[in-house]
């Protein structure tokens, strides 16, 4: 990957945009991941010996990009980690959908039951065994007649698995490129992009807002500057 961007840091946290198709933290395919880059960023910078302290707090699916909190300290990842739990970090997404929604705003809720020999997720009904609720609020930014696709922001009050993806899925909202779920732009980036961080910081207790914007090329097109301006 090129080099880090940090978007912000201090003694206890150091926010980051993660670039898309970098995993959070290492897994089977042993492919550079986020925990390790960021290490080497703080170990060279810091020229510290041993192991660098970092903490994972929250993650994002291997093909979404976006901003990203890590902590510096056991303390800080506690203390994040616990905002999550209590789900008082706010993570807003933008997402490129197939289709116009029914209504400029809304809420979606639904039980999802994972498939781990798949790594899939799919709505079920209420009651079924190991099913998890899931809930998002989406607010439509625009919608092109033209190409018939819709950008939405999306705000996440539970964090399944795949689960943006999934509920819109699941009503015919396809996100364009998701390879797993999607019934348009296939082979393309999957257009799911982690936007805006909001939460409190972790000794200082101010409130935090990051925001990054997906680059404007590719699919992301359909946004032009004035909308971005507004977003």
């Amino acid at each position: 990957m090129d080099k880090l961007n940090v978007i912000y840091e201090d003694n206890h946290i150091i926010v980051v945009e993660k670039p898309v198709n970098i995993p959070s933290q290492g897994d089977k395919t042993g492919d550079l991941d986020m925990l390790t880059i960021i290490r080497k960023y703080l170990k060279e910078k810091y020229n510290k010996p041993g192991e660098v302290y970092l903490g994972l707090v929250h993650r994002l699916d291997r093909p979404v990009g976006g901003v990203m909190v890590f902590a510096k300290t056991s303390k800080a990842a506690s203390r994040l980690s616990n905002q999550v739990r209590e789900k008082q970090m706010k993570k807003t997404y933008l997402v490129i959908v197939d289709g116009k929604m029914e209504s400029k705003t809304g809420t979606l809720e639904d039980y999802l039951l994972k498939n781990e020999r798949k790594n899939m997720s799919r709505v079920v009904e209420e009651g079924t065994k190991n099913s998890k609720k899931a809930i998002l609020d989406y607010e439509e930014v625009i919608y092109n007649e033209e190409i018939n696709l819709s950008v939405l922001k999306i705000n996440l009050h539970t964090g399944r698995h795949h689960q943006i993806r999934v509920q819109m899925a699941s009503r015919n909202h396809s996100i364009y490129g998701d390879q797993k779920y999607g019934t348009r732009g296939r082979g393309k980036q999957i257009c799911l992009w982690a936007y805006k961080l909001e939460f409190e910081h972790p000794v200082k207790k101010e409130n935090m807002v990051f925001k990054v914007l997906p680059k404007i090329d590719g699919s992301w097109k359909i946004l032009d500057g004035s909308i971005l301006e507004e977003i």
